[in-house]
């Protein structure tokens, strides 16, 4: 009877000693990102495959925007370091261009370029249409971009993702204002 009663206790502190090592993300999701093709800003194909095996950060900006790109842009450089000062590594980041008939690689090199982008794991994507863009940030990532008839400014949400080596997305976060830098880092930690 003692041993038995031993062995259920030590199963009992095992088990909580391997959840405590265990970080965890709130409120995750598990949205499957659909397969793509892509250019990069060093004219390179890139596609769903390239990213497997990798944690990734993703946006949606364009080179011409008026008011929450640069910021947002800005936030992804700060994000990038801080990443890089924590030692993660397998980190990459994603930015879709939500204005791709304007934003060519050359154009996002030199837009990447005014924020001190790092291009050794941060991509920046064109190369499809207007109409993809809109369907894949829709359908994959729950949100929404769209192009009005006249204008050049594109209708896009701040948000910023999280996509586990999977391919599937976790979490969300504001990229625009008040960015939860710490939260990031720690679900960051959550999937290596």
């Amino acid at each position: 009877m003692k041993i038995r009663i031993s062995i259920i206790f030590l199963l009992i502190i095992s088990m909580l000693l391997v959840s405590c090592g265990q970080q965890k993300i709130e409120n995750a999701v598990d949205w499957p990102v659909k397969d793509f093709t892509a250019t990069t800003q060093e004219n390179k194909s890139i596609g769903l495959k390239d990213l497997k095996g990798k944690i990734w950060i993703a946006d949606f900006i364009f080179t011409s925007c008026a008011d929450v790109c640069p910021p947002m842009t800005a936030n992804m450089a700060n994000l990038q370091k801080k990443v890089k000062d924590e030692g993660l590594n397998n980190v990459e980041f994603v930015s879709f261009s939500v204005d791709p008939a304007v934003d060519t690689p050359e154009i996002l090199t030199r837009y990447a370029q005014q924020f001190q982008a790092d291009f050794t794991n941060w991509t920046f994507l064109t190369g499809y249409n207007q109409e993809f863009i809109e369907s894949f940030a829709r359908e994959n990532f729950k949100t929404i971009v769209k192009k009005p008839e006249e204008g050049s400014q594109v209708i896009h949400q701040t948000f910023v993702y999280l996509v586990s080596p999977d391919g599937k997305i976790k979490k969300s976060y504001d990229l625009y204002k008040n960015v939860p830098y710490d939260e990031m880092i720690h679900d960051i930690k959550a999937l290596q």
